[in-house]
């Protein structure tokens, strides 16, 4: 009998850790803009106030890489945005908001 190669989807599958590549970036980028934090608050001698902000952001750069968006029946837009990441969404927002054409629909009469 022989061995036959069955190739397999590793997206998303590679974790270091609890983090997988996207949300360790995500956690690193947000963990940078908390220690800038970190360093005003403790030149205001207000250091555990700076280590709480860089946990809220490193948990927040978490948070973006690592949830995805829930379906909420009271909410109609989940429909639309069900199960995408919330950086995926973020992004397409901005590239939205940016922009600036304007489109109208007219009604044509006959």
């Amino acid at each position: 009998m022989s061995t036959h190669y069955i190739p397999k989807n590793l997206k998303g599958e590679t974790r270091i850790l609890i983090f997988s590549v996207k949300s360790l970036i995500t956690t690193a980028i947000f963990a940078a803009i908390g220690g800038i934090l970190f360093f005003i608050f403790s030149m205001l001698n207000m250091k555990v106030a700076g280590i709480i902000m860089l946990v809220l952001f490193a948990a927040l750069g978490y948070a973006v890489g690592t949830v995805k968006i829930p379906r909420i029946n009271g909410l109609k837009f989940t429909k639309n945005i069900e199960g995408d990441s919330m950086d995926e969404v973020f992004l397409r927002y901005i590239k939205f908001k940016s922009n600036k054409k304007i489109y109208s629909y007219t009604k044509e009469e006959k």
